[in-house]
C-alpha cells in the first residue's frame, strides 16, 4: 500500500467516524468546487471530481484529491451542478454507484443522458428543478437554485442547466453555489432560505479567459459582497485553486472582507481539511 493509498483509506475513516451533533455540519474540501457534507447521519458527496481526467496541459492539476475515485464509500446522496467535466467526473461517478448502489444523483435535466452512458441507472437519478424543492431521508430538504455560468440558460422543459443547492439538514441550512455570477434573483432567492453557511466560487472570469473557452464565475470581491446580501452567518470560498489557468488566491478574498465587512465570518479550508460548521442553534435541542 503506497502513502497516498493510507492517506485515502485513513480520509474514509475518517468521514464514517464523524457523528455532527445536532445544528452542525461536518465538510470536507477536495479541491475545485467538490466537497463532501455530513449531518445526521446523511455522507453528500457534491461534484466530487477525483480522477485527473482533465490532467494535460494548462488544465493539470494543481494538487491530487485526498482520495481516489475507487476508494469512495458510504454515499448516501450525490448533488452535480452542472455538466462540466471537473464537476460531472466520467472517471469518478461510475465508482461512486459501484460502492455505493443505493445513492441518488441529483443533476441537472441537461446531465441525464452522460450519466447514463457512465452506467448510472435512470432509477437513480433526479432532476434538480429549481421550481420544485425535494424532501429527502425524511429529514433533507433539498432546494436547487438556478446558477448563471455565465448566463442563465433553460432547456424546452423549463429546467435549469446549471444549478447550486440549498441543504437544510441536521438545523443548518449550507448553500453550495455552484458556478454562477450573481443575479438580483439569487440573492432575493438565496436570502429568502436564510444560509447559516455559503460556499461561493471566486475566481472570476476575464476577457483573456473567455477567449480561452473558460466560463467564469463570481470574483472574490461580488462573493464576499453576496455573501453579506444573502445574510450568511459563515462564507468558505471555493473554486479558486486546483488549476493554475484558472485560479485566484484566496488571500485576496479574506483581506477583501476583512477589509469591508470585518464582522463577517468565514473560512478557507486546507486540501482535504474537515471543517465543522457550528450554527448558532447547535446547543438547542432539537
Amino acid at each position: 500500500m503506497t502513502e497516498q493509498d493510507r492517506k485515502g483509506a485513513a480520509f474514509i475513516r475518517e468521514i464514517a467516524r464523524t457523528e455532527a451533533p445536532y445544528g452542525t455540519l461536518a465538510i470536507w474540501y477536495l479541491g475545485q468546487e467538490s466537497v463532501i457534507i455530513k449531518g445526521d447521519g446523511i455522507t453528500i458527496y457534491v461534484d466530487p471530481y477525483l480522477s485527473g481526467d482533465l490532467d494535460t496541459g494548462d488544465w493539470r492539476r494543481v494538487f491530487p484529491a485526498p482520495i481516489a475515485p475507487e476508494e469512495i464509500q458510504g454515499v448516501n446522496l450525490c448533488l452535480i451542478t452542472h455538466e462540466h467535466d471537473d464537476h460531472m467526473d466520467a472517471r469518478t461517478l461510475p465508482w461512486l454507484h459501484r460502492s455505493s448502489p443505493e445513492a441518488m444523483i441529483v443533476a441537472p435535466a441537461c446531465c441525464k443522458s452522460a450519466l447514463l452512458e457512465m452506467g448510472i441507472p435512470a432509477s437513480g437519478l433526479i432532476t434538480a428543478d429549481d421550481r420544485q424543492p425535494l424532501e429527502l431521508f425524511s429529514k433533507l430538504r433539498l432546494t436547487p437554485i438556478a446558477a448563471a455560468h455565465e448566463q442563465l440558460e433553460r432547456d424546452a422543459d423549463g429546467c435549469p442547466r446549471y444549478v447550486g443547492y440549498v441543504l437544510e439538514l441536521n438545523g443548518v441550512t449550507l448553500y453550495h453555489a455552484g458556478d454562477t455570477l450573481v443575479y438580483p434573483e439569487l440573492i432575493a432567492r438565496v436570502s429568502a432560505l436564510k444560509p447559516d453557511i455559503a460556499l461561493l466560487p471566486i475566481n472570476g472570469r476575464d476577457y483573456f479567459r473567455q477567449q480561452r473557452g473558460i466560463v467564469g464565475n463570481m470574483d472574490y470581491r461580488e462573493a464576499a459582497h453576496f455573501a453579506r446580501e444573502i445574510g450568511a452567518d459563515t462564507v468558505i470560498p471555493l473554486h479558486y485553486d486546483l488549476f493554475a489557468v484558472n485560479a485566484e488566491k484566496p488571500g485576496h478574498f479574506v483581506e477583501y472582507m476583512y477589509e469591508q465587512f470585518p464582522e463577517q465570518k468565514g473560512h478557507v479550508m486546507a486540501r482535504g481539511e474537515r471543517f465543522v460548521y457550528v450554527s448558532p442553534r447547535a446547543f438547542l435541542q432539537p
